[in-house]
């Protein structure tokens, strides 16, 4: 048994494969750009494709993985990719491990998104996911996470 360490989780992308934002959640938000939440998530993307591309070009070995995250000394942003290229991003402060971070967004992917976005009837596949209660069912996930405390 591992002591997993409490961390602030600040906010949540959901991207699909062709860079389109499907959801965003927050939950601890200080610092706010002057720029729309779609500026902001497109800006986000290109900067995830640059980081992935660079990180695969420098690697000394093939990468099965690729880019998952990086850290600086306030905050860490973790990507989770699924097999069909959707993308989990999270913000966080940097107190739990990467592993930890990608547990928590496999799970969430499972658990969550397979559960009440894929088999939604109302879910459309490349468009917004505007469930309330799939916004809810992320939201508890994440507080009833072990990882999540609620501390800025």
């Amino acid at each position: 048994d591992s002591l997993l360490q409490e961390m602030t989780i600040y906010n949540l992308y959901l991207f699909d494969r062709d860079g389109t934002l499907l959801f965003y959640h927050e939950w601890i938000r200080t610092k706010y750009t002057s720029m729309s939440k779609e500026e902001e998530a497109k800006l986000l993307y290109g900067m995830l494709f640059s980081l992935k591309s660079f990180s695969a070009k420098l690697s000394p070995a093939d990468m099965k993985t690729g880019f998952m995250s990086y850290k600086t000394s306030i905050y860490r942003l973790s990507l989770y990719e699924t097999a069909s290229s959707l993308k989990f991003v999270v913000n966080t402060d940097n107190e739990s491990s990467q592993q930890e971070i990608r547990d928590l967004m496999c799970s969430l992917y499972s658990n969550v998104y397979v559960e009440f976005a894929t088999k939604s009837p109302m879910s459309v596949p490349g468009e917004m996911v505007t469930s309330n209660l799939f916004r809810t069912k992320v939201d508890q996930f994440i507080k009833s996470s072990s990882l999540f405390t609620n501390t800025a």
